[in-house]
């Protein structure tokens, strides 16, 4: 093959013609009202976003140009009207027309603009196109500001992805700005109700800086209330109150300033008046610049601090790309420790000036400023004095607790402390229940607080080391009833120990700890395994204590019991003590337990009934 031949066989190497994506706008529309936007009420804030972020560009460049903003909704359509900085019809062909730029950002807007719209829906290009969500039609009239002598501009679009352009006589808009109409879509004319829009003006652009008006309706209240001036704290504590319940619907314990200057930050926070569950995440109101950005933020506050509501403006914070929440960066992360701060110093500061507001508070949300005290040892030895906690002797704070026992005994779980508490405190043994969330945690952690305090965790062997040893000549008396008491339940993996101690109403203490709980959870599934899995949990069996009966030799029960010489009788006995000292204990009862109950129930039955019997 020659040459010439083999270069005609190659693939041609001359550039093509590049292709442009076809959008389907009906498609688009779908997708932001069905996957970005929770609600198709937010075009009414991207219209107010246009409007304002117009009116800030032409205020850059006229200081003194008019900055209003007013709407006009009737049945099935809208108008807004801005004195903004309008478009020439240059600006309508280059912005307006091309998805994917922002109406009202340009190469002239000054630097400073530029960076005020950073955070902005804007930035992403979606801007009036939010709009088609409810409506079919859009017409946009805009005259510029920038350029006096350009004609009018009409841009008018439908919902099938057409639109047209044209210029109209000077009285179509004698003044600068841009009036922007819409007509409802099928189904949507609510959104554009008088009622709707005026709802949805106030909850979104309450704080905006300019004059907003729904017909003759203010909707801009600044000074926020925060920022109000207030003749007394009281009237402060008294207006902010009122405002929360307009805002959230409850009247607040109290009220924190969150005021962060460096990250732009102003707001207040409330208290809850009821308790809530950790796990429930709070959700807070935040403006961006002034308007609503959004009133489900999660992730504004610290985890502990679950007890409050935000409401808060910031220009700071960079909004996701539906604007209905926030960026997770290093600029949140900031702001959060900050606005953690703040709420930590409230809390050392009622502690410090206010013991009554925060013995109040701490009646409802000890939970959270334990959790916070956790990984904070300035607020755990602040928190000392005032936080609560279930011990034996009542409900008593860390500090006063450890001031009565030399050493701070407490236990892991509920049930332990249950098992323990009656019989620790006749001997004198203070306990403190940590089976509460975060409990046990803080009392680990009290020595680093507090020089000199000893903590030990409370288990079987130190409460039966607490109890009288009974004289070793009345326990070989025993021994017969001891030895048919313990095989009664050697197959429930309970021993069976004698010992003094008091109060003499218990008759028996059932006493374990986790590892004997473990051992005793394994062998039960052993049990019922097959063959390959009994093998497999047989070779985990491990060393662990067992879980003790503990009779109690001073009781005249016991006393009566040991002298039976019915060893049938003596079992049934037995089984009863069992039992009775596991429900003593609020223990969680397994089947094998039940039975026993049941069993041991019976058994005493039929024993009293056969006494009648003979009689």
């Amino acid at each position: 093959m020659d040459s010439q031949t083999s270069k005609s066989s190659q693939p041609s190497q001359s550039p093509q013609p590049p292709h442009t994506f076809q959008v389907d706008l009906r498609g688009l529309v779908d997708l932001l009202s069905h996957h970005l936007y929770s609600s198709p009420k937010v075009y009414l804030r991207e219209l107010l976003q246009n409007a304002v972020d117009a009116i800030t560009a032409r205020r850059e460049e006229q200081p003194e140009a008019p900055a209003r903003v007013r709407l006009y909704p009737q049945a099935g359509a809208l108008r807004v009207e801005d004195t903004g900085v309008g478009l020439t019809e240059a600006d309508v062909h280059t912005l307006l027309a091309t998805i994917g730029r922002s109406s009202k950002r340009t190469d002239q807007i000054a630097d400073g603009i530029q960076e005020a719209r950073s955070g902005f829906l804007g930035q992403f290009g979606i801007g009036l196109l939010a709009c088609f969500v409810v409506a079919e039609r859009i017409r946009v009239v805009s005259r510029s500001a920038r350029t006096p002598d350009s004609a009018v501009v009409e841009w008018t679009a439908s919902d099938d992805g057409s639109y047209t352009v044209r210029t109209l006589p000077d009285e179509a808009r004698p003044e600068p700005g841009t009036t922007v109409h819409l007509v409802a879509r099928a189904g949507a004319g609510e959104w554009l109700a008088p009622e709707r829009v005026l709802t949805l003006a106030r909850d979104f652009g309450s704080l905006l800086p300019y004059d907003v008006r729904v017909d003759d309706e203010a909707v801009t209240d600044l000074p926020a209330p925060w920022d109000r001036p207030y003749p007394s704290p009281a009237n402060r504590r008294v207006a902010l109150a009122r405002h929360c319940h307009e805002l959230f619907g409850f009247t607040p314990l109290d009220s924190i300033e969150l005021n962060v200057p460096l990250a732009g930050i102003r707001g207040v926070a409330y208290v809850l008046p009821s308790a809530v569950s950790p796990a429930q995440r709070a959700t807070h109101r935040v403006h961006l610049k002034g308007m609503l950005l959004t009133e489900r933020a999660e992730q504004l506050l610290p985890d502990w601090a679950f007890f409050v509501r935000c409401v808060l403006d910031t220009d700071s914070l960079r909004p996701t790309a539906s604007r209905e929440s926030l960026y997770e960066d290093e600029t949140l992360a900031a702001v959060r420790e900050a606005l953690g701060t703040r709420i930590r110093s409230w809390l050392a500061g009622l502690a410090a000036g206010d013991p009554e507001r925060l013995a109040a508070f701490l009646s409802v949300h000890h939970l959270g400023v334990k959790s916070l005290a956790r990984h904070d040892k300035e607020m755990l030895r602040t928190m000392l004095p005032w936080l609560p906690f279930e011990t034996t002797d009542g409900q008593l704070s860390l500090e006063e607790f450890a001031q009565r026992h030399p050493v701070v005994h407490f236990t892991r779980t509920v049930e332990e402390y249950r098992q323990v508490a009656p019989i620790a405190s006749a001997q004198g043994v203070g306990v403190i229940n940590g089976g509460y969330t975060y409990d046990s945690e803080l009392v680990e952690a009290l020595p680093s607080v507090r020089h000199g305090t000893v903590v030990a965790e409370l288990d079987a062997d130190t409460v039966t080391a607490h109890l009288d040893a009974v004289d070793p000549a009345a326990e070989l008396a025993l021994s017969g009833f001891l030895a048919a008491a313990r095989a009664k339940l050697d197959p429930l993996g309970c021993d069976v120990v004698l010992r003094a101690f008091h109060p003499l109403s218990v008759p028996a203490l059932h006493l374990d700890d986790r590892a004997a709980r473990h051992e005793q959870a394994r062998a039960e599934a052993e049990e019922q395994a097959d063959e390959l899995w009994a093998g497999i949990l047989g070779s985990l069996r491990g060393s662990a204590p067992r879980a003790r009966l503990v009779l109690n030799h001073l009781s005249p029960l016991i006393r009566r019991i040991s002298s039976l010489g019915d060893p049938e009788l003596i079992g049934t006995a037995t089984e009863s003590l069992y039992g009775q000292a596991l429900l003593m204990a609020q223990r969680p009862l397994r089947p094998a337990d039940t039975a026993l109950l049941n069993r041991a129930f019976i058994g005493l039955l039929e024993w009293a009934t056969h006494g009648e019997e003979g009689n």
